[in-house]
């Protein structure tokens, strides 16, 4: 800060702030604020995705990352996957839209499909439940 004449520095991302200020030539002043994320309520079905299974054999596709969920490849299409519909590894799963790309989301095993815990158009988080598949 003495080297470019800076007397006041703030950085700020999402849940992190981070304040430096140089006040004349008294002692440098650090200051360190961390905002915890506000969390909305999730809806229940994601609230029970988020308990521990105790169904043997079932697994939670969770996301990879952070995007929009998106169950069909275009409005007038059907949805990649329905409770019920039997799974290989490298299925296509959906689609999470982040910074205008469509990703497709691949299964990562052979399964059934049990129960979908996101709705279509939904933001979903990184980790955050999608899906319960019955390994088989």
């Amino acid at each position: 800060m003495q080297k470019s004449d800076l007397t006041e520095l703030e950085i700020e991302l999402q849940d992190l702030k981070l304040r430096m200020a140089r006040p004349g030539g008294e002692k440098v002043n650090y200051e360190t604020v961390i905002h915890q994320p506000q969390t909305k309520p999730l809806g229940p079905a994601v609230e029970n995705a988020q308990q521990k299974v105790s169904e043997e054999g079932v697994e939670i596709f969770k996301s990879p990352m952070v995007g929009t969920f998106y169950r069909k490849p275009s409005p007038d299409d059907p949805a990649f996957v329905e409770i019920g519909k039997q799974t290989k590894t490298g299925d296509i799963l959906c689609i999470v839209e982040a910074m205008k790309v469509m990703n497709e989301i691949h299964a990562e095993l052979n399964g059934e499909i049990i129960e979908i815990l996101a709705e279509d158009g939904e933001s979903v988080e990184y980790s955050q439940p999608l899906f319960k598949i019955r390994k088989g």
